[in-house]
C-alpha cells in the first residue's frame, strides 16, 4: 500500500489554500501595546484590555472615549445655548454681564430658559458636541468665532442655519458694549429670530 504522506511542497498547497502563520506562544499570553492617534479626550486604557488570547494574528485594541461634563449657569429648558468667552471672568466684566441681561431681557428669556457656558474654559470644544450636549436648538455666541467651533466662516450679527439649529455670531460683549452699529445689527437678528 503506499503511503499518504507527502513533504512535497508542491502537493500541499494544492490542501493548504489559505494563509499559514507562525505565532509564538509566548506572544500569546504577552500584553500587546498599540499606540493610536490622540484625540481630544480619551481615558486611559488597562493594559488587560489590550491582550491578545487567542492563537490568532489580530489585535484588540480599547479606547474609552471620556465623557466630558460642562459647568453652566440657567437650566436650558428651551434648549437654548448662551455662549461666552472671557479667560479673565465667570460670564463677563460688569459692562458685558449688564449687556447681556438686556439682551436676555429683550427676547423675554430668563435663566430657566437657557445654559450659559463660558467657551474659554471648553476652547477645543466643537459645535457638534455642543448641539449633543445641550441639545441646543438655538446659540448664541458671544467672542466665539464659527471656526472655533468648527464651522465655516460666518459673518457677524445674522442668522445662519447648521441643519436645525439657528446661531448668530456677535463680538464679545465688552466689545459689542462699544459698538453701536454691532447691537443694532444684533437686535435686528433677534427680531427676527422670533423666540
Amino acid at each position: 500500500m503506499v503511503s499518504q504522506l507527502s513533504t512535497n511542497g508542491e502537493a500541499l498547497r494544492l490542501f493548504f489554500t489559505e494563509d499559514i502563520y507562525f505565532v509564538n506562544e509566548a506572544f500569546i499570553n504577552e500584553p500587546v501595546m498599540i499606540e493610536a492617534p490622540v484625540a481630544k479626550s480619551f481615558t486611559e486604557v488597562p493594559a488587560e484590555a489590550l491582550i491578545v488570547t487567542e492563537p490568532q494574528v489580530a489585535f484588540k485594541a480599547a479606547i474609552v472615549e471620556e465623557k466630558i461634563e460642562f459647568k453652566f449657569l440657567g437650566k436650558n429648558k428651551r434648549h437654548i445655548l448662551i455662549l461666552v468667552n472671557d479667560d479673565q471672568h465667570d460670564v463677563s466684566d460688569e459692562t458685558g454681564r449688564e449687556l447681556l441681561r438686556k439682551i436676555v431681557k429683550s427676547v423675554n428669556l430668563t435663566a430657566d430658559d437657557f445654559a450659559l457656558l463660558n467657551y474659554a474654559k471648553y476652547s477645543n470644544t466643537s459645535f457638534a458636541l455642543l448641539k449633543e450636549y445641550f441639545n441646543s436648538g438655538v446659540v448664541f455666541a458671544f467672542g466665539v468665532s464659527p471656526s472655533a467651533l468648527g464651522l465655516a466662516v460666518h459673518p457677524e450679527n445674522t442668522i445662519i442655519h447648521e441643519g436645525v439649529v439657528k446661531l448668530i455670531f456677535s463680538a464679545g460683549l465688552p466689545q459689542l458694549n462699544e459698538d453701536a452699529n454691532g447691537k443694532k445689527a444684533l437686535w435686528g437678528c433677534l427680531k427676527n429670530l422670533g423666540l
